[in-house]
């Protein structure tokens, strides 16, 4: 039973012990169960059956992967892959759960979009340090001149709201206009403009992890300078 309590907004459906659960956790709890099992299935495939079409496709899905990074960050280095392969497969998997009826999209909220917008946030500051070192990558703060130094810091949170906002704003309008039209239409009329859902949802989860790439790759770069 729900609980009259919300955290940003959600209604709280119920607690384990202090935490509170809300229908986006479990959304995307489920999504993230989904894409390990899924993972760990073409990881069996790929050894045993490294022939078969799941494992041709999950080979390729990788060289894609690394193909993106090397060519928008300049080095495909594992972290950069790792990392953006994980934001892309989950924003994907993400945006196309809404399409299921009865699911709760998880990027349509702004709590998880903001969590996703922190994790490259964190990373950027995190791929700098290990490519050149804490004064190192302090440093390019305050280039080419010191009194730039707020306006880097405002371009780094302004940035990742950005992310945030952006990805949450073309989720949450196209679920509802979908759902606006299938209440008022049925099911027959809406179909087309539900595969258009279907291929805003990858172009966003692209468009947010080429993002991602850019920053992250801007931050490695700056050791080369």
């Amino acid at each position: 039973m729900a609980v009259d309590l919300r955290v940003f907004g959600e209604t709280v459906l119920f607690r384990l012990g202090a935490f509170p659960v809300t229908e986006t956790m479990l959304a995307s709890l489920a999504v993230s169960a989904v894409l390990v099992a899924c993972a760990t299935a073409l990881g069996v495939t790929v050894r045993r059956r490294p022939e078969s079409a799941p494992a041709a496709l999950a080979v390729l899905t990788v060289e894609w992967l690394n193909d993106m990074v090397a060519e928008v960050a300049g080095r495909a280095g594992s972290f950069v892959v790792i990392l953006c392969g994980t934001l892309f497969l989950y924003i994907a998997a993400a945006n196309l759960s809404g399409l299921l009826p009865g699911v709760h999209r998880p990027t349509a909220s702004l709590a998880a979009t903001s969590a996703l917008a922190c994790i490259v946030f964190l990373a950027v500051p995190a791929a700098g340090v290990a490519a050149r070192g804490v004064r190192g990558y302090l440093a390019h703060y305050l280039r080419p001149n010191p009194l730039l130094l707020p306006l880097h810091l405002v371009a780094e949170v302004s940035r990742t709201v950005a992310l945030s906002v952006r990805l949450f704003g073309n989720m949450m309008s196209a679920q509802l206009v979908v759902a606006l039209l299938v209440a008022l239409t049925g099911f027959l009329v809406p179909t087309p403009l539900m595969a258009l859902d279907l291929l805003i949802g990858l172009l966003q989860a692209y468009i947010f992890t080429v993002l991602a790439i850019v920053y992250v790759g801007a931050a490695i770069r700056s050791a080369d300078e």
